[in-house]
């Protein structure tokens, strides 16, 4: 069933979906593949969309292959910046999001929501 295990140099990586059955892979690529097909949004802006999507998971292996083929189909290091401010602004407001519930749940108002700044228009 089960290879032995294997000794690893340190410029070494581990091959990705050693613990992922075959048939689980397939169905993960169809479904991977159908995500990618022709649509109402092209094809640069799905790699922007991944990109963004990457950072928030945390998947680094992701991340370089997405940043490839967003540049690959004409993705602006303007535009990718752009994707990654996005990606930390909702990752910001994650953490906000959970304080409001440290907030309920300790049942506290430490400071006045009255006057949240409007965002810059710039």
């Amino acid at each position: 069933m089960g290879e032995k295990k294997k000794e690893l140099k340190e410029t070494d990586t581990w091959p990705s979906y050693t613990m992922v059955e075959d048939r689980m892979k397939r169905i993960y690529f169809q479904f991977y593949k159908a995500t990618y097909r022709s649509s109402g949004i092209d094809r640069k802006t799905k790699e922007l969309i991944a990109i963004a999507a990457s950072l928030g998971f945390k998947c680094s292996g992701c991340l370089k292959g997405h940043l490839e083929k967003a540049l690959k189909f004409g993705a602006t290091p303007d535009e990718i910046s752009e994707a990654i401010s996005i990606s930390m602004g909702v990752a910001a407001a994650g953490v906000v999001d959970q304080t409001d519930i440290v907030a309920e749940q300790m049942q506290i108002k430490l400071f006045d929501t009255t006057s949240v700044p409007e965002p810059d228009k710039t």
